[in-house]
């Protein structure tokens, strides 16, 4: 099992994941050498302070700043982790709607706040899209495939 399969299998608790697009990382950036590089960018699974080092240094972003503005618009995102479906899509169709970076992390079960989260572990995703929008996505551990 790699290490995105660990994180979505809940294994990986502490851990955060980055994706990055081409478009919006630089060739020659360092995170290109330290993480995978998939169709279209670069997918880190980090340990979780390493890892928001490395969001804000990608990006120029404080990552929880980013989640929690991201929280306020409920869209989709891959369960790969890099790529997604921007909620302002179908208001915007002559738009750019590419995915430009992802910053995901997992949260433990917890039936004492209920919900999705007594139901196990939660995924929590959170992308910013080309048209300058973010949103957010999460999910139970094992139920998206």
């Amino acid at each position: 099992m790699d290490t995105l399969e660990a994180f979505l299998a809940g294994d990986r608790l502490d851990d955060v994941v980055l994706f990055i697009s081409d478009a919006y990382l630089e060739d020659d950036s360092r995170l290109r050498s330290v993480g995978t590089e998939t169709d279209g960018g670069v997918r880190l699974v980090l340990d979780g302070e390493k890892g928001r080092s490395a969001f804000q240094a990608g990006t120029g972003m404080d990552a929880m700043a980013f989640a929690k503005e991201a929280m306020g618009n409920d869209g989709s995102i891959a369960r790969t982790l890099d790529g997604g479906e921007c909620p302002f899509a179908d208001a915007e169709p002559e738009t750019d709607h590419t995915v430009r970076f992802v910053f995901a992390f997992a949260e433990a079960q917890n039936e004492e706040v209920g919900g999705i989260y007594a139901e196990g572990d939660v995924v929590h995703a959170y992308a910013h899209c080309a048209c300058g929008e973010s949103y957010s996505d999460r999910w139970v551990v094992g139920e998206r495939a």
